[in-house]
Parts: C-alpha cells; sequence; structure tokens
C-alpha cells in the first residue's frame, strides 16, 4: 500500500514539555519564502529557525537570532528526513 503524505511545516518558536528554561533568554527567528513538503511514507520536512527543542535545559542568559531566505526542504521516498534549521537548541 502506497501512502502519500504532504506536510508543511515552519516553525518559529517551539518550546516542548521536556524543556526547562530558566533565567533571560531572547529569541528573534525571521523566515522569508520558507517551504517544506515531504511526499512518501514515514518522510518529514521541515524548516526551523530560532527555536528549543527536546531535552534542552537552559539556565542563564541566552540570545538567539535566526534567519533563513528562500529556504526549501524536499523529502520524497521512504523514510526520508530533511530539515533547514538555524538558531536551534537542543535536538528533535
Amino acid at each position: 500500500m502506497r501512502a502519500l503524505a504532504l506536510l508543511c511545516v515552519a516553525s518559529i518558536f517551539a518550546a516542548p514539555a521536556t524543556a526547562q528554561v530558566k533565567g533571560n533568554i531572547n529569541l528573534d527567528g525571521k523566515q522569508s519564502g520558507t517551504t517544506a513538503v515531504a511526499v512518501g511514507l514515514n518522510n518529514t520536512a521541515k524548516n526551523t529557525a530560532a527555536s528549543i527543542k527536546g531535552d534542552a535545559k537552559i539556565s542563564g542568559n541566552t540570545s538567539i537570532k535566526a534567519s533563513q531566505r528562500g529556504s526549501t526542504a524536499v523529502a520524497v521516498g521512504i523514510g526520508t528526513t530533511v530539515k533547514n534549521e538555524s538558531g536551534v537548541i537542543g535536538g528533535k
């Protein structure tokens, strides 16, 4: 069985429940003309700017400035992951 999925994700700020931030933090994420396309089975395409992901624990003064222009992420096939990331703390 073939599955066709189209997933467009653009994330400016993402902070999962596992992330812990204490102190001052400044995030400034800008994206322009970003496109993320995933076609096929179990594919992921993401464009991310200035985000906190995964099990990140931040203490103190942290400042992130990220900018993307014309970023394109395309995943085609089976089990493919493509990411354009700038200014990211943590994983997944």
